[in-house]
């Protein structure tokens, strides 16, 4: 119906919340979404997901974003979650590389401060939800990838992805409140 409508008159109506644009638009471009995703990250399921969120959010905010050329804003947010999946996977491992730093050093210069770090560690982890605590352990005591847990767990990639968004960032945050107290405790 939609195949040799422009661009341009597709997001017009696609602002209209005319649902036969947007599967127009989702059937043009996935492909494209979906292997330039891919092509830089090596993951499928990942570019797999990428792709699929960038057509939700294309949806979700149908009235409020100002396209002027589909394709370039399409390709645009694609590179730009490629980045942001990139960027979190290496916080994730920069900061456990951090963390395994910070122990050492502990560990050299003051043994009572690492049993005190390691008993807020496993507090932290014991505070997860459930599910997150679950996804956290998998990853880091049996050394699972995200694409291991996901089967196991019978979720997707991004579930886990986001589990354990959720459960660095509360040990982060408990790690490093913690910490501090600890040292100022040991200091006085």
């Amino acid at each position: 119906m939609y195949s040799k409508v422009p661009d341009h008159d597709l997001l017009m109506k696609l602002r209209d919340g005319d649902q036969a644009a947007f599967t127009e638009i989702y059937d043009r471009y996935w492909k494209l979404l979906y292997k330039t995703a891919a092509g830089i990250l090596q993951d499928t399921d990942v570019a797999q997901d990428i792709a699929q969120n960038i057509f939700v959010s294309l949806w979700q905010r149908r009235q409020e974003v100002n396209i002027q050329a589909l394709k370039p804003y399409l390709q645009q947010a694609t590179r730009f979650a490629v980045f942001k999946a990139i960027r979190d996977q290496q916080t994730d491992k920069l900061f456990y590389e951090r963390l395994a730093q910070v122990t050492a050093e502990i560990i050299m210069d003051n043994p009572m401060l690492f049993k005190e770090q390691q008993a807020l560690l496993n507090e932290l982890i014991d505070a997860l939800p459930e599910d997150c605590r679950e996804t956290f352990r998998l990853s880091r005591e049996e050394n699972m990838t995200y694409k291991q847990i996901a089967l196991r767990l019978g979720i997707s990639e991004k579930a886990v992805e986001k589990r354990m968004t959720k459960s660095l960032k509360h040990i982060r945050e408990g790690l490093s409140l913690g910490l501090c107290i600890a040292v100022l405790c040991i200091n006085c």
